[in-house]
């Protein structure tokens, strides 16, 4: 009997210095122009974290103050992001900005080598070069996705809480205790909450037993991390901690108006319907239980299937669909998408559908809407105007089950060819 070894050759070393200048070439006209803003306008979200971590050291009131104008911008986070924040206000402005860019690219290469695993190994069997090269033309494509530009136009935080949640639910031999990085997400914006609800019903919805088992242990993991985070602020800064909880939570003006267009929930769309309040909150309610219900159903089933990116990706437009505020930043979670649709680049017809969900998160498209109806042109201003100016979370929407039917029965027809 004959046995066939395979061999894996070496990434060459110098590979990857020469990928690193690519994607430091190709995005530093994005960083200088954000970078070189007027600075009441540069990376303005960064300067409330700061100024949070500010107000900490300085004994001052969290949730009481606001940044310069002109933005004039709350701290809108719990507690605990308050005092990771610290290590920046104890840097120059200059300096942190500097290295917050620096880390928003880290996590994005993070959420991208997990996101593109599949693509990038198959890369590395046929030819190991090209696996650098092609991880620094996947994070300079998903660099210029709207979502990603404005994590470096303002300075967020979403791409670093994406890299969280991926790593804990796709890593294959985590460091870490498997769910520790979702309940620190979870902790620091809450939003990323939704990743417990998709641990619960994966870890209680039947399937192979050793899966089932490891998701009840990381469910445990996170709920604990989650819990002991928000609550060990009490210890150092009581009165924010209560000032958060029972007052700036429940004030969804302190996040900016709920019906711009950037806010691309289900409810901002509604907002924008001007719609009377009591029927808006129905609507709302009513396609938050049905999305929700769509959204999980199939990110159950790909757990069960095997596909985690998939499942994933649902998981994280449940956090921007579902929650009363999303931001178009909010859609950081569409670099995971594209690695759910693209799968492991052998279909051409994926990859194609890929690509057409790139260009779409590229182009401005919602701001083409806010074009469209100031241009007031009878009918289609009105209707027309609506519809494109939600464009972001509609095509959200349609997501949701392009990845829960279209990818699963793409992904089975390949198979049995």
């Amino acid at each position: 009997m004959t046995t066939v070894k395979t061999t894996r050759t070496r990434v060459p070393l110098w590979a990857w210095p020469i990928a690193l200048l690519i994607v430091a070439a190709a995005v530093a006209p994005l960083v200088m122009h954000w970078l070189g803003n007027p600075d009441d306008q540069r990376l303005v979200d960064l300067d409330v974290y700061r100024t949070g971590g500010e107000a900490v050291l300085a004994g001052r009131p969290v949730y009481d103050f606001v940044t310069p104008a002109p933005q004039l911008l709350p701290f809108t986070y719990p507690p605990i992001a308050a005092l990771l924040a610290t290590p920046l206000a104890m840097m120059s402005w200059p300096l942190a900005q500097w290295v917050w860019t620096a880390g928003v690219f880290a996590a994005l290469a993070v959420a991208v080598g997990f996101t593109f695993r599949p693509v990038l190994e198959r890369a590395g069997r046929t030819q190991a070069v090209l696996l650098p090269l092609l991880f620094a033309f996947l994070v300079v494509m998903c660099t210029f996705l709207m979502p990603i530009r404005d994590q470096v136009r303002f300075g967020q935080v979403d791409i670093l809480l994406v890299a969280l949640c991926l790593a804990d639910c796709a890593a294959r031999r985590p460091w870490w205790p498997r769910g520790f990085l979702i309940g620190l997400a979870t902790a620091v914006k809450l939003t990323p909450g939704v990743f417990l609800i998709y641990l619960l019903i994966t870890a209680f919805g039947g399937g192979d037993q050793a899966k089932v088992l490891e998701q009840r242990r990381t469910l445990y993991t996170a709920v604990i991390t989650a819990s002991l985070l928000t609550v060990l602020p009490l210890a150092v800064i009581p009165q924010d901690t209560w000032d958060f909880w029972f007052s700036a939570l429940l004030d969804p003006g302190r996040v900016g108006a709920n019906n711009a267009t950037t806010n691309q929930s289900i409810r901002g769309m509604l907002l924008r319907l001007y719609l009377p309040d009591w029927l808006t909150s129905v609507i709302w309610v009513a396609l938050v239980a049905a999305i929700g219900w769509y959204g999980f159903r199939y990110a159950r089933r790909a757990f069960q299937d095997g596909d985690t990116m998939t499942a994933v990706a649902l998981t994280g437009l449940m956090a921007v669909l579902l929650s009363p505020v999303a931001w178009i930043h909010h859609l950081a979670w569409v670099v995971v998408v594209l690695g759910a649709i693209v799968g492991t680049g052998t279909d051409v017809v994926r990859v194609r559908v890929g690509l057409a969900v790139w260009l779409y998160y590229v182009v401005p498209i919602p701001w083409w809407g806010v074009s469209l109806r100031a241009a007031e042109i009878p009918v289609l201003s009105p209707v027309l105007g609506k519809i494109v100016q939600n464009a972001y979370g509609l095509g959200a929407v349609g997501l949701v089950f392009l990845l829960g039917v279209w990818v699963r029965q793409r992904h089975y027809t390949t198979i049995t060819k």
